[in-house]
């Protein structure tokens, strides 16, 4: 068995492999592995499958699959998997991070003390006693629930597929999400139903200029209508960790806009989790080689 390593893992992986055959971190392989471990970077496309001529299981190291074209997977008997349980913590906690450096203007106080500025009058506001929006209750947003639960905050979530939550007070509509929201925390996959969910229409319905943060897909937000929200005062921030194309390029309208805070799609970048992504390819790996798959 060949397992070919085609993006960013921790480096002890590879030597953990060795039990279930040759390792390669050479992408010119591709034709020859039957098992290849992706992340953000590469996109398995229809292209990239039909060069992988021996593939029989493909890994994603994180949660979002939609870099993976699992139709064309499914039709050529390829496994396409994720680990889903190894990211909820790192991502949880950018999310969170992110959420909490806009009322204490970290970002506004650190680059005006190192202008020489010394900005005491400006006023902080806390998270506790605010409501916090969920979008998705997987398990990156239940981590999250956890945390405002922590800090006093009021937690709501939609989630077509969730009923009830003992983390949160679950809405029937994403209108209904959104009303009294101070805080809205996005953890959603990328799928038709979702794809440009956070759009005018949806923003219109909100009725407190909130905060909304994104550490899910870039692509679940319309961003020239979260441009035009800053702009407005509809949305008083956005905090976003992926967008609609990545690497995000100049002509994102997000770039010029103010109240904005921007991180580079890091939210699975933790030193711990990606041991424990690499933990859970080796689980992977071995359940579907004791199956007979691989």
């Amino acid at each position: 068995m060949l397992i070919l390593i085609s993006d960013a893992f921790d480096k002890s992986l590879p030597g953990k492999l060795e039990e279930f055959g040759e390792v390669t971190e050479d992408t010119s392989r591709l034709s020859e592995a039957d098992v290849v471990l992706i992340r953000s970077k590469t996109k398995a496309t229809k292209e990239y499958i039909d060069e992988a001529k021996n593939l029989k299981l493909i890994i994603r190291g994180g949660v979002g699959m939609d870099n993976i074209d699992r139709d064309y997977c499914r039709e050529k008997g390829i496994i396409a998997t994720n680990t889903p349980k190894s990211s909820a913590i790192a991502v949880a906690e950018l999310a969170f991070a992110l959420m909490l450096s806009v009322p204490n203007k970290i970002t506004y106080f650190d680059s005006t003390m190192k202008k020489g500025e010394w900005n005491k009058k400006t006023k902080r506001t806390e998270l506790y006693g605010k409501t916090l929006a969920l979008f998705g209750m997987g398990n990156i947003a239940k981590e999250v629930a956890k945390r405002a639960r922590a800090f006093g905050m009021d937690v709501v979530a939609y989630d077509k597929y969730v009923e009830k939550s003992d983390l949160a007070r679950m809405c029937a509509s994403p209108e209904e999400a959104v009303r009294q929201a101070d805080y809205i925390s996005m953890h959603l996959p990328l799928t038709d139903e979702t794809k440009g969910m956070m759009n005018s229409e949806l923003i219109s319905h909100m009725e407190k200029a909130p905060v909304i943060i994104n550490t899910g897909r870039g692509k679940c937000v319309d961003e020239e209508a979260m441009a035009e929200a800053l702009e407005s005062g509809k949305v008083s921030h956005f905090a976003t960790d992926v967008y609609s194309v990545e690497p995000c390029e100049s002509d994102n309208p997000i770039l010029g806009c103010e109240n904005v805070t921007l991180t580079p799609h890091v939210g699975a970048n933790s030193v711990e989790n990606l041991l424990r992504i690499g933990d859970e390819v080796i689980e992977t790996i071995r359940k579907y080689k004791k199956e007979g798959a691989i």
